[in-house]
């Protein structure tokens, strides 16, 4: 069983996905996944100095992400340049970490409703979603960014309507409790994973 796994930035999604983890899935991070090619000596670094020269290199020799991201944000062409490197780095990746995992994967994807691609590659997709002035909140709560730079995030995610249209199930994490947010996502588990007869871990006690 691979999951699809997507949400707007503040929505939970990381929260969602450490619950299913604690279910006894495999994790794999798309986003922990980008770091770590853009990281010093990554995967991907050599193609992004060739392809946007030195001023897209930190001093460290990792991607200058404030660099890129005022880049991306302004360059719509150079974001589809900086995509067209990394995403499929960043696919075989996770390709082979699911590969390697025994049991149900969850793959965190945070372009999941832009990808047919990714969306291929699951058996089913779950969303985590939220109210927009909810995700501002949490966001500026945990990084102390203005709600104007949120919002600017949030404006170059997919829209709501457009993640929630490709899910099989939505969770609405607002005004949730954990143990109400644990408590569905457990329930998707016995729904998708325990009930799943090719599945090892077919009736394992919660």
């Amino acid at each position: 069983m691979r999951i699809g796994l997507t949400g707007g930035i503040g929505s939970g999604k990381s929260t969602v996905a450490r619950m299913w983890v604690a279910l006894g899935a495999t994790l794999v991070d798309t986003d922990a996944i980008a770091h770590a090619i853009t990281a010093p000596g990554g995967a991907a670094m050599a193609a992004i100095r060739d392809a946007f020269g030195d001023k897209a290199v930190a001093a460290d020799g990792a991607l200058d992400r404030v660099h890129m991201r005022e880049l991306a944000f302004s360059d719509p062409l150079a974001k589809r340049r900086l995509e067209a490197i990394v995403h499929p780095v960043i696919g075989l990746e996770a390709l082979r970490q699911a590969q390697a995992a025994e049991g149900p994967v969850v793959f965190d994807v945070p372009l999941l409703a832009e990808s047919a691609a990714w969306r291929a590659r699951c058996d089913r997709i779950l969303v985590v979603d939220c109210p927009e002035e909810v995700q501002v909140e949490r966001v500026v709560e945990r990084s102390g960014w203005q709600p104007s730079q949120v919002r600017t995030i949030i404006a170059q995610q997919a829209s709501r309507p457009r993640r929630r249209g490709i899910a099989d199930a939505v969770i609405h994490n607002a005004g949730l409790s954990l143990d109400d947010l644990r408590d569905q996502v457990r329930d998707l588990f016995r729904l998708w994973v325990d009930r799943a007869p090719h599945d090892p871990l077919s009736n394992r006690p919660l």
